[in-house]
């Protein structure tokens, strides 16, 4: 008898790539808020910087928490928990009138709860369901549901704030987030029993195996470096362009098509990553960013020159997310997926937030962009080096599980 459509793995791949298109979206729309909220309460910029700022690094910090919790307790009710959480703090940002109440909803509670339903607890769930042959595969879907979430909720969002106000958009997008809450509690039948699966490690030796394995450790950071390139890249590339005299409606078109063709990217690399090396993939497109920004900032600056950096930069993007969550998993089994992604996931936002400052005190520094577009550079080619000696062999012990 077949199994009903609820109880089937790639009902979770459609689940979560649902769910991380709800709670992705919403958080890549914060940035439309900067002006009216800032704007509208008097504040000037740098309060709702810092609570923007503060939820990236509390995404990070929270993931691996997040993470322990799901596989001590089970993926779902985590997953749950967390949406919730993330659609009150949503819902909470409205009524913050105060730069403190802001912060303590906008940066804390939002970043604390969106390290519960983001990539990593959701790529974790993935990973556990999946055939590991389609694995990669389907972590790139769930990845891919990201951009999806962004290329539809920040254009809706625009046009919910210019017609109704910022605080009644803020509300809408609370109810919006409520909807993944039972998204997340329909996984219960496929995913809600794989927490286990008869294993019998525990979690703190589960860290000490990773916290031991050079490979573990040169993904994380690599992962630092993903995050450095690509949020120094969609922070200050408006900002750089704006200096070379680039309109804003081209730095607007720039950064659509990175997230457009960052779908493409995504795909393709999951697909490649059941049939090659996920480590020399991983040095491959560290590489090629590294080759595509120095091309970027050789070439005189020009709409055609920004639309193929746009293009090339957008197909490496987050290309990287698949086949790292890929290898945690290949490498070290699904039970702790959760947790132990987690941390490599951390590693990325922190990379993240020193991108996002470092390219802006460089440049308060010198005046130009150019040492942090060199040192984004150094770093790619650093991140394919550090990829290429993993040892990407799954432990001893998961050979004689399947044995």
């Amino acid at each position: 008898m077949t199994d009903p459509l609820w109880r089937r793995p790639f009902y979770a791949v459609v689940c979560c790539t649902l769910i991380i298109a709800l709670t992705f979206g919403v958080r890549q729309t914060f940035g439309l808020f900067m002006v009216p909220i800032s704007d509208g309460l008097g504040w000037g910029r740098e309060a709702f910087s810092i609570a923007i700022a503060t939820q990236n690094l509390m995404i990070g910090l929270s993931a691996p928490l997040f993470g322990a919790a799901a596989d001590k307790w089970g993926a779902v009710k985590v997953l749950t928990g967390s949406t919730a959480l993330y659609a009150c703090a949503t819902y909470l940002i409205s009524h913050s009138t105060t730069p403190d109440a802001m912060l303590a909803s906008a940066g804390f509670l939002a970043g604390f709860a969106l390290g519960g339903c983001g990539l990593p607890l959701l790529l974790s769930i993935i990973g556990r369901v999946a055939p590991e042959a389609k694995r990669t595969a389907w972590l790139g879907i769930v990845t891919a549901g990201a951009t999806m979430g962004q290329l539809v909720m920040v254009p809706a969002t625009q046009q919910l704030i210019a017609g109704y106000g910022w605080v009644s958009a803020v509300v809408m997008l609370s109810v919006l987030t409520a909807t993944a809450i039972p998204l997340a509690m329909s996984l219960g039948a496929v995913a809600g029993g794989t927490a286990n699966r008869g294993e019998t490690q525990t979690l703190t030796a589960a860290l000490k195996e990773a916290g031991g394995h050079s490979g573990y450790i040169l993904l994380v950071l690599g992962f630092f470096v993903c995050g450095l390139q690509v949020q120094f890249i969609n922070s200050h590339l408006p900002a750089y362009l704006s200096d070379e005299g680039m309109t804003a409606a081209v730095a607007a078109g720039a950064i659509a098509a990175i997230g457009l063709f960052n779908m493409l990217g995504i795909w393709i690399s999951g697909w490649l990553g059941g049939r090659m090396r996920m480590k020399y993939l991983l040095s491959y497109i560290y590489m090629a960013r590294a080759v595509v920004i120095f091309a970027f900032i050789s070439l005189p600056t020009s709409e055609i020159t920004v639309m193929a950096f746009a293009v090339a930069i957008g197909l490496l993007w987050l290309a990287t997310v698949p086949l790292t969550s890929g290898i945690v998993a290949h490498v070290f089994g699904t039970r702790y997926m959760a947790t132990l992604y987690g941390i490599v996931f951390m590693g990325h936002q922190i990379g993240s937030f020193i991108g996002v400052w470092l390219g802006g005190r460089l440049y308060d520094s010198t005046g130009s962009y150019e040492l942090a577009w060199w040192v984004t550079i150094i770093f790619g080619i650093v991140a394919a080096m550090l990829h290429w000696p993993i040892n990407d062999a799954p432990m001893d012990r998961l050979a004689k599980q399947t044995g």
